[in-house]
């Protein structure tokens, strides 16, 4: 218990009412007209949920499925306004207008699917059907928003914090009690390859969630893009080692897995700094962190996908470069079958 932990009972309290008024029916969820599957959480920031939302939607790609990602598209310049980061085929919007892990989507996926950023995701659907012939939904951080019905339920749990220090925001990390994690249809582990326990981990979630299918999604860095050629639009990562050692830095909800998983695929880091989760970074923090990869004698920079998307006007004194993250889910064919069979049932 610490000071906030009243203000995170008030939070308890207003999430459980809203939970058993959907429960009950007497708020409704409204179908989307085209099957949807929801990847959310119920810790704030740092799961992992992106690159989940990437492999389920790429996966639905390679089957024939005509994916449309409803997002919030937090931290983006207009938070009220509809924007199309990408219509299938091209990404039409920048980090500021569409928002940075929107347009992080957008490049992961070479634009294949239509991404729509609204606080709506109801209008934003019928939207995306009329407009672009969607033929099935991923909800981004779908978990908490019932007003879209899902077919699907799949939940993120954080391996290296599973359920945010136990208790509820702002006291905590927790958006809902851990025992609303029976909703789910499956929760997948992510950050896997860093559970302390993954075994008592897999029993702890069996108790909050007896019927969910539980997998385990692992990450690592498949390479490093230079930052031209990543603002460019450029998906190859030809390289796989930095030159020299690396100032590190990043604006994510968990910066310090971030900076293991450099250390753990060998990079020599000369130091690091975290901003906050969704960073708008300005040229006078390039500058300070210029200063700071001098001092600490580094030769180059990396940083994130997510951050880097946000970089067209900025300047560093040393070369940039991108991590490229990769993420599989296990066991892959078990989780792919799960995923399109959800698809299968609900069309």
């Amino acid at each position: 218990m610490n000071a906030l932990s009243p203000f995170g009972w008030a939070y308890a309290a207003g999430a459980g009412l809203r939970n058993a008024l959907y429960d009950r029916g007497w708020l409704a969820a409204h179908d989307l007209g085209a099957p949807a599957i929801s990847i959310g959480n119920i810790t704030a920031g740092g799961t992992g949920k992106t690159p989940v939302v990437a492999l389920v939607a790429g996966l639905l790609i390679e089957n024939g499925e005509r994916v449309c990602i409803l997002t919030r598209g937090y931290g983006r310049r207009e938070p009220a306004k509809r924007v199309v980061v990408s219509d299938g085929s091209s990404i039409l919007a920048d980090a500021e207008t569409g928002g940075d892990e929107p347009v992080e989507l957008a490049r992961r996926l070479g634009g294949k699917a239509v991404i729509v950023a609204d606080r709506d995701r109801v209008a934003a659907a019928k939207f995306a059907r009329s407009e672009f012939g969607v033929t099935c939904f991923v909800l981004d951080d779908g978990f908490q928003h019932r007003r879209a019905a899902r077919g699907l339920d799949i939940v993120c749990i954080d391996a290296t914090d599973p359920f945010g220090g136990g208790e509820l925001l702002p006291a905590g990390r927790l958006r809902e009690s851990p025992a609303n994690l029976r909703r789910a249809d499956a929760v997948i582990i992510t950050k896997a390859e860093a559970a302390a326990d993954l075994a008592k981990l897999e029993q702890e979630i069996r108790r909050f969630a007896p019927e969910a299918e539980i997998f385990r999604a692992e990450s690592g860095i498949s390479g490093f893009t230079k930052l031209s050629a990543f603002l460019a639009g450029e998906n190859a990562s030809s390289n796989r080692e930095l030159p020299g050692p690396a100032f590190a830095f990043c604006g994510l909800g968990n910066p310090s897995h971030f900076f293991k998983t450099l250390v753990e695929a060998g990079i020599e880091l000369a130091g690091t700094r975290a901003f906050r989760d969704h960073q708008r970074y300005t040229q006078a923090e390039a500058e300070l962190l210029n200063e700071a990869a001098k001092n600490a004698r580094a030769t180059a920079f990396v940083t994130t996908a997510k951050d880097a998307v946000k970089f067209q006007n900025l300047s560093f004194g040393l070369p940039c470069f991108v991590a490229e993250l990769g993420t599989a889910a296990f066991p892959a064919d078990a989780f792919q079958a799960h995923v399109l069979k959800a698809v299968r049932e609900n069309r």
